[in-house]
């Protein structure tokens, strides 16, 4: 197996506890089994009102904060199963979670999907947060071949554990090797009346 590229990245700050699958993916746009257009939908009952206009104070609709990576709270991915919330995620530009913990059904469709859920304890997720809140510009260094994270304003390297089997391994390697081609993303524009 090739090595994942490394990936660096800014970070987009969701620090809110149990967001579950139905919150990410919203049950109405589970229209396709298709692999692609989830992202469009990303938190759209969060993100969107129903006039369609963004929600202020919502932090993708905040333009200082960008990025391939997500700072989510404690117990990401909670809820029933739903393998299109991960690739909602992935779909809109999204190749890492950050959080305290994860469920196991969202971790195995996370890396099914070419999306690391990286865990990290609550004092380096807080100081990360911390940083990222008031520094939008941090960038973040995830190695996943290595397990680590690099936060090179701290010159500090934090060890993960990756636990992915070969499959979910091949899923990172094509997913990190496309996000070195393409610019940070700003997640992809949510039409939620459609």
């Amino acid at each position: 197996m090739a090595p994942i590229p490394t990936l660096r990245s800014t970070a987009v700050p969701l620090p809110i506890e149990n967001i579950d699958n139905e919150q990410i993916l919203p049950p109405r746009f589970l229209t396709s089994d298709g692999r692609e257009g989830f992202g469009a939908h990303l938190f759209a009952d969060w993100r969107y009102a129903t006039t369609g206009q963004p929600k202020h104070g919502f932090v993708l609709n905040d333009t200082r904060y960008h990025g391939q990576i997500l700072l989510a709270g404690e117990n990401f991915g909670c809820g029933a199963s739903c393998e299109q919330a991960a690739r909602a995620l992935h779909d809109a530009g999204f190749k890492v979670i950050i959080a305290t913990s994860f469920p196991e059904t969202f971790r195995h469709n996370a890396l099914k999907n070419g999306l690391l859920p990286l865990v990290v304890s609550p004092g380096v997720y807080q100081r990360l947060l911390a940083r990222v809140t008031h520094y939008p510009n941090t960038q973040l260094v995830v190695e996943a071949s290595a397990q680590t994270l690099g936060v090179p304003v701290w010159e500090e390297i934090i060890a993960f554990a990756l636990n992915a089997d070969a499959d979910q391994q091949a899923a990172l390697l094509q997913s990190f090797a496309e996000a070195d081609y393409l610019p940070s993303r700003q997640p992809a524009a949510i039409h939620p009346h459609q």
